[in-house]
């Protein structure tokens, strides 16, 4: 349920800890009230222009604090610690956390949710008929490919996702099956665990290809030439945030993933 606004008459002074929840309001027509976001709001680009108050699983309530927001929106999901929230609270900001599930109807219930709080709930439904027209013209990959998604900075910190996890959704949301289903959450890579899960395709972040030195330097990783992945060179990439934060760009990022993980679709 939508948490309304605490009355007041002045336009609220937002700071927003959620990637996903900035540009939400940003879609809303509300980016004007945005006075400070987390590092993890990088969409649309005109966010780049605000402060930011750090990341918002490590993120302080000084730096929050020192925005003078009146307003602070995220979601359970963005891992805020509760003790840094609560130093908001009794400083006087009103806080609120959304929940947030990681599927189509969760990403227009938080649009709906979040237009609620701010009392532009007729915006809402504009964006959520964009959501919908684009879920429509999702194309599925055709004989649902093995995906691993392998979560890197550099070849010293790599781990796998596993069940459960919002990338496992994206993959099976774009018609492929995720490679490794044998764990929870994500786990370190291990040259055994990748040759076992023999994947059709590697997907990355944009990010951690870069962090690897490129699709050269991925094929050199133990065990990835010996999967098929790796032997018919079937490695992508996406936009971290589009593909894994559940935005009003669902749809296009579930079609990007589609085209991306279908047999034409590699580097």
């Amino acid at each position: 349920m939508a948490v309304p606004l605490a009355t007041s008459a002045q336009v609220p002074r937002i700071v927003s800890l959620d990637g996903t929840v900035s540009e939400i309001l940003c879609e809303l027509g509300l980016q004007d009230r945005l006075v400070g976001v987390d590092v993890t709001s990088t969409y649309p680009e005109s966010l780049q222009k605000l402060p930011k108050v750090g990341h918002n699983r490590t993120v302080s309530a000084e730096g929050v604090l020192a925005q003078q927001p009146t307003l602070v929106l995220t979601t359970e999901k963005a891992g805020t610690k509760p003790a840094v929230l609560d130093q908001l609270r009794a400083a006087g900001v009103q806080v609120i956390t959304f929940e947030q599930e990681f599927s189509v109807e969760g990403t227009k219930k938080l649009i709906t949710d979040i237009a609620a709080t701010c009392r532009v709930s007729s915006k809402a439904r504009a964006v959520v008929r964009r959501l919908e027209s684009d879920m429509a013209r999702v194309q599925p990959a055709p004989g649902r490919p093995k995906v691993l998604f392998i979560y890197a900075r550099g070849a010293g910190t790599m781990l796998v996702a596993g069940r459960g996890t919002p990338v496992e959704k994206m993959i099976e949301l774009a018609g492929g099956q995720n490679a490794t289903r044998q764990f929870d959450e994500f786990k370190p890579l291990t040259t055994e665990a990748l040759v076992a899960a023999n994947p059709d395709v590697i997907l990355l972040f944009d990010s951690g290809l870069e962090s690897l030195g490129g699709a050269r330097g991925l094929l050199d990783i133990p065990g990835v030439a010996q999967t098929n992945a790796g032997k018919q060179k079937r490695l992508v990439t996406m936009d971290g945030h589009l593909l894994t934060g559940f935005t009003p760009r669902l749809g296009k990022a579930i079609s990007e993933l589609a085209r991306k993980i279908s047999p034409s679709g590699s580097l």
